[in-house]
């Protein structure tokens, strides 16, 4: 084994057992925040000692000590490269354990015990199946069984767990309770979960949380809310410290790798099932974002050419009417040519003619 790559796995262990040392601590204090970085820390370690040990690169400039790859860009190597290592439904758990470190790490997120435990016990699985596969080393070999984490059994399908919080969140968001901000904390990890699988890497904003909640109140279901559960589940084998956790796509469920620089999208995807959910803005929702007046956001969206791009718009057809929708895709690369060019610039470029015209 390469040096560095000894020195990555080594210190990606160190994480692992320090993650499970503090979700087996009984002190809740910084529990679940703790538990999220340290196994985030594992896996960044361990992919880039991976790839190394492949033959791979983890620096964009090997000729200078400049910074390493990030996390999303090891996913990628690892799922897509020459000697790639992991699996789709891995790429997902990946995904899914960074956005909620992220989460935790950057500003609030609550995550209940149960929650805390299958992200736990898959990241165990997961670690354990990749140090195997790719170093033929067994995490036995290195961490006894004693140390892993052991609770009850999960449930085998995802969406009972995640439906008896959702009846949680439901009795926070009560006309006469005044938890909403806790509800919406706790909404917030299972929106990031849906969006991982989903399309979407960006942490939801407190408007997006509030929007959910009042689906939620309207006695909407866990897949109608968040699509992105109907396509995945938990798969388990053995039990106490010997089970095996994983997060995995349910048969069938086809699957896309986003092109590398996608604006505001993960590595992998579920290939959308409900366009109406990835389509999700209209033409003056994006203009209400944006802060500019709805003939200006046409202008801009024609000078891109936004509706050129199939993954940033799509006509909808609902019954006999057809809706023109937008997706986060195209709010993003809007946004990011906004910081090279005006609005006005680019609407008197489209209109000259009406370049007087608010």
């Amino acid at each position: 084994m390469k040096r560095e790559a000894k020195q990555l796995l080594s210190k990606a262990i160190d994480s692992l057992v320090l993650s499970i040392e503090h979700f087996n601590r009984p002190s809740n204090l910084g529990r679940d925040t703790t538990v999220l970085i340290l196994l985030d820390h594992a896996f960044e370690m361990l992919l880039k000692g991976a790839i190394l040990h492949k033959g791979g690169k983890i620096r964009s400039n090997e000729s200078t000590d400049s910074y390493t790859i990030g996390f999303d860009k090891s996913v990628r190597i690892g799922l897509t490269g020459e000697r790639k290592f992991l699996e789709e439904n891995e790429a997902f758990s990946l995904q899914i354990l960074n956005k909620l470190r992220d989460a935790a790490q950057h500003h609030l997120i609550s995550v209940s015990e149960d929650q805390l435990y299958l992200h736990a016990q898959t990241a165990v699985t997961l670690f354990k199946d990749l140090l195997l596969r790719v170093f033929a080393i067994k995490l036995s070999d290195r961490i006894p069984d004693r140390v892993l984490p052991i609770s009850v059994r999960p449930p085998s399908e995802m969406t009972m767990l995640f439906e008896k919080e959702i009846e949680s969140i439901k009795e926070l968001l009560g006309p006469r309770s005044r938890r909403k901000s806790e509800a919406l904390s706790r909404l917030k990890s299972i929106a990031i979960i849906d969006g991982a699988v989903s399309g979407k890497s960006t942490i939801p904003t407190q408007h997006e949380l509030q929007k959910k909640a009042a689906e939620l109140r309207g006695n909407r279901k866990l897949e109608e809310v968040f699509p992105g559960f109907g396509s995945m589940q938990f798969t388990s084998n053995g039990f106490g410290p010997s089970l095996d956790l994983r997060i995995t796509k349910k048969e069938g469920v086809p699957v896309v790798v986003v092109p590398e620089g996608t604006p505001g999208a993960p590595v992998i995807s579920i290939r959308r099932v409900n366009e109406l959910s990835y389509y999700s803005l209209g033409r003056d929702d994006i203009a209400n974002k944006l802060g500019e007046s709805g003939p200006k956001t046409t202008a801009i969206i024609k000078y891109l050419s936004i509706q050129d791009d199939p993954d940033s718009f799509k006509e909808v057809t609902v019954g006999k009417v057809r809706f023109k929708r937008y997706s986060e895709k195209a709010l993003k690369t809007i946004q990011e040519a906004l910081k090279k060019e005006s609005a006005n610039s680019i609407w008197v470029k489209v209109y000259p003619k009406n370049s007087k015209r608010p």
